[in-house]
This record gives C-alpha cells, sequence and structure tokens, in this order.
C-alpha cells in the first residue's frame, strides 16, 4: 500500500466520521419505540381508569335513584332500571358485560357494579403494558331516612 493509497484511505474515513446526515433518523429510530410504548401506556392507563370511573358513577347513580323506593324490593328494581337505562350513555361500557347487585341492610341500602372489562382494546396488549385486573366492582350506599 503506497502513501497516496493511505492518504486517500484516510481522508474518505474522516469525511465519513464527520458526516451526520442519517443522524437524526438513527435518533428517530431508537427512540420512536419508547415513545410508541409511553403513549400506549398512557392510553391504555386512561381508558382503564376511565372505565373505573364510569362503572362508580353508575353504582352512585342507582343508588340514588333507588332512594324513591319504599320497600328493599322497590329499591332494588329501581336500582337496576336505572343501570339499564342508563348505561349506553357510558361509551366504554358494554351493557351485556354488567352485573348488579343491591343488599339492604338496617340502615342502608347499597348497590353493587361488577363490570367485566376483559373484552377491552386494552386487554388485547395485556403483554405489553402490564395492567390490573380485568374485572371492576364498584358500590355505592345510601342511608335509609336521612341523616
Amino acid at each position: 500500500m503506497t502513501y497516496h493509497h493511505i492518504f486517500v484511505v484516510n481522508r474518505k474515513l474522516g469525511s465519513f466520521l464527520e458526516n451526520d446526515a442519517g443522524a437524526a433518523a438513527v435518533e428517530f429510530a431508537l427512540l420512536l419505540p419508547v415513545f410508541l410504548l409511553l403513549i400506549f401506556g398512557t392510553v391504555s392507563y386512561g381508558s382503564v381508569f376511565a372505565t373505573y370511573n364510569s362503572v362508580e358513577q353508575l353504582a352512585a347513580e342507582a343508588a340514588r335513584a333507588s332512594v324513591a323506593g319504599l320497600t328493599g324490593s322497590e329499591r332494588d328494581q329501581l336500582a337496576r332500571a336505572y343501570v339499564t337505562q342508563n348505561i349506553g350513555v357510558y361509551p366504554l361500557l358494554d351493557p351485556a358485560r354488567a352485573q348488579v347487585t343491591t343488599s339492604s341492610g338496617t340502615t342502608t341500602f347499597q348497590v353493587d357494579v361488577s363490570y367485566d372489562m376483559s373484552n377491552s382494546f386494552v386487554f388485547k396488549f395485556r403483554g405489553i403494558v402490564p395492567l390490573p385486573s380485568s374485572t371492576v366492582q364498584r358500590a355505592a350506599a345510601i342511608q335509609f331516612g336521612g341523616y
């Protein structure tokens, strides 16, 4: 190898190392998966929290609707009717996946709403983002006779 060849190789190597034309593409390729994982995690947990909130709100409103009942069975009927009629208002809830139970104590009436969200789009990607249980259970109680 002659001096001229070494000089040409050195010059080409130097210009290659100084060239930063593809640096942005490499940085983008390295950071895109992390960014997408953060976005997907945010959307997933947002959906889960929205479902939790919807089920809790539905239980609370059903308990409030049951106040008009005079007997335990009438309160039960009013609470179940409220859930059946209003679950469609919540966009993330499927009426077929909700269950309502009620119980009447000596001073309170309680409405329990259980919702299975395992069919949600979020749980199809369970291995990517760690998610909580797919069953949501929320309860609300009202007191008999005011205070």
